[in-house]
């Protein structure tokens, strides 16, 4: 996956707003040392390139199943859906996930995750769980494609001078442990995703 153009992420998709916050599970990486090695590298080889916004090791994250707005989702249901999660996850073993070059999206230089079926497999637990607490699952089950993001684009323009940047940074590849899934509360007032903690779920 290369584009060859690149486009601004930051516009306000449906429902966003500035202020507003949702529920959603991710896999982060505050700890993952080797992932914030290849970071690093990565951060430091775009540093020059215009039209992007980096991704700091505390916001790095792979996203894996919305929720919903704060506004709008009771937080007794994110409490029980983080509880059934709980139920669900405990048979699924904690797995190493390995990053290596980034490609190129319009709107996003990202790494794909490899191997793709572990995290596959903790988002339909996490779907499943949200199936325990209500009739609906939001987002489609179809379509997951995890991936970690070190920078977005903030404007349109040529791929060119990234894929160029890309190209030129030699690193060894990361690895990282994943033990569990955390539901957070996502802002995206910044031009960056922040968030608070809202549940941490184990795997195994």
């Amino acid at each position: 996956m290369t584009a060859e153009t690149m486009a601004d992420h930051w516009w306000w998709r449906p429902g966003w707003r500035p202020g507003r916050r949702f529920y959603t599970w991710h896999f982060t990486f505050r700890t993952a040392t080797e992932v914030h090695r290849l970071a690093d590298a990565y951060r430091r080889g775009l540093a020059e390139v215009a039209g992007l916004d980096l991704v700091p090791d505390r916001w790095l994250h792979l996203t894996m199943q919305g929720l919903g707005f704060v506004d709008e989702v009771p937080e007794q249901d994110a409490r029980a859906i983080a509880d059934a999660a709980r139920r669900r996850l405990v048979g699924l073993a904690p797995f190493q996930l390995r990053f290596h070059q980034p490609e190129i999206t319009p709107e996003a230089i990202r790494w794909e995750a490899e191997p793709s079926g572990p995290p596959a497999a903790v988002r339909a637990a996490v779907r499943a769980a949200i199936a325990d607490v209500w009739d609906d699952v939001p987002e489609p089950a179809d379509g997951f494609a995890p991936h970690v993001t070190i920078a977005y684009s903030n404007s349109d323009g040529p791929a060119d001078p990234v894929a160029r940047a890309l190209d030129a940074v030699d690193a060894e590849p990361a690895t990282a442990r994943i033990e569990q899934v955390d539901l957070i509360v996502l802002g995206r007032d910044d031009r960056m995703y922040e968030w608070e903690d809202f549940a941490a779920v184990r795997l195994g």
